[in-house]
This record gives C-alpha cells, sequence and structure tokens, in this order.
C-alpha cells in the first residue's frame, strides 16, 4: 500500500512552499490537486513538473479541475478543464486523475446524459487513453454543486461514462459529510 497526501489543503501556497510542506509532513508520494494551480497559469505544467522533481515526491494521483456544466453549452469548458488536467497529469506522472461528473445537480437527466457522453466519452476517455492515465470517478462532498454524491448518482454517472475499465475514487470525508457512511 502507498500513502498520499492531497496537496490541495496547502493550495493558497506557492506550489514550491505547497510541496515542501507536503514533503515536511513524512510523506514520499502526493495527490496533485489541480486547484493548487492559479488559473491563469493553467497552460503552464512544466513549472509543476520542476517543482515535483525537486521536492523529491512522487504523484500518484491527480485531482482534475472541474465545471459542473449547467447548460449544455458549458460543455466546452469542462472539457477544456478536463484536457488541462491530463496534461498536468502526464507531465508528472501521475497513472490516475481523479475525476467528478462535471455535471451540475439540477441538469435534468436527458441533458446530463448528453454532456456526460460529450465530456467523457468523446474527448476526456480518447485523450486519456493516448495519454495512457486512467481515470476514477470520485464521490462529490456536501457543499459540491455537482452530480453524484452518493451511490445512486454515481451509478447514473457510471451507467453513461464506464466502459469497464472506470475506476472509483471512494472520498470518505464526503461520504460522511453526505450521510452515505455512519459515523464511526
Amino acid at each position: 500500500m502507498k500513502l498520499s497526501l492531497s496537496n490541495g489543503i496547502f493550495s493558497k501556497l506557492g506550489i514550491k512552499e505547497n510541496f515542501s510542506k507536503v514533503k515536511h509532513l513524512g510523506f514520499e508520494n502526493i495527490e496533485f490537486n489541480m486547484k493548487s494551480i492559479k488559473k491563469e497559469r493553467d497552460t503552464d505544467v512544466y513549472r509543476e513538473q520542476k517543482a515535483l522533481q525537486a521536492s523529491g515526491l512522487k504523484c500518484l494521483t491527480l485531482h482534475s479541475a472541474s465545471l459542473h456544466v449547467k447548460d449544455p453549452i458549458e460543455v466546452h469548458q469542462a472539457v477544456y478543464y478536463g484536457k488541462i488536467s491530463l496534461e498536468c497529469a502526464h507531465a508528472l506522472s501521475a497513472p490516475l486523475m481523479t475525476v467528478h461528473s462535471n455535471i451540475a445537480k439540477k441538469l435534468p437527466q436527458n441533458a446530463r446524459e448528453r454532456c456526460l457522453d460529450e465530456v467523457f466519452n468523446k474527448e476526456i476517455k480518447p485523450f486519456a487513453k493516448s495519454l495512457g492515465i486512467k481515470l476514477a470517478l470520485e464521490n462529490l462532498s456536501y457543499t459540491s454543486t455537482g452530480f453524484g454524491k452518493n451511490v445512486e448518482l454515481l451509478e447514473e454517472v457510471l451507467g453513461v461514462i464506464d466502459d469497464g475499465n472506470m475506476g472509483i475514487t471512494f472520498d470518505f470525508c464526503h461520504a460522511l459529510e453526505t450521510r452515505q457512511v455512519d459515523n464511526p
């Protein structure tokens, strides 16, 4: 088993200091969270690549940037965030990228299915495959505006986008927040 820490908790710090904090806590591995990249620098993955190499950390997973599509016209933005995230995962040698549905919870079912198909089946999954990166769908937090907070909703998403190769990232804290599991 390998243990990693999401650097998302240090996202307000510069990238070098961000990695340094993870290393200082005794971790050898990270889950790189795209919220650590400032939006205006979202295409500058080489800065993160250099900082990761200098830190001595290994990136086991990357948590994708996401946009919860509220209208089908926003699909291109969700695809953009997914592809930028995949490019960063590739630069950091992360073999796995954690994704969310990229669909707003209030979108009607027929629109959800159409948007999921366009975002994942037509764009994100083929691009991930070309880069050799596996995808894993994560359950959402209580405060999220996205679709996919519980098992039933995740099953709906997977019913559209999973061809048997999609993994699951189970965030226990999210499950506690949404009362999907009992608080121990």
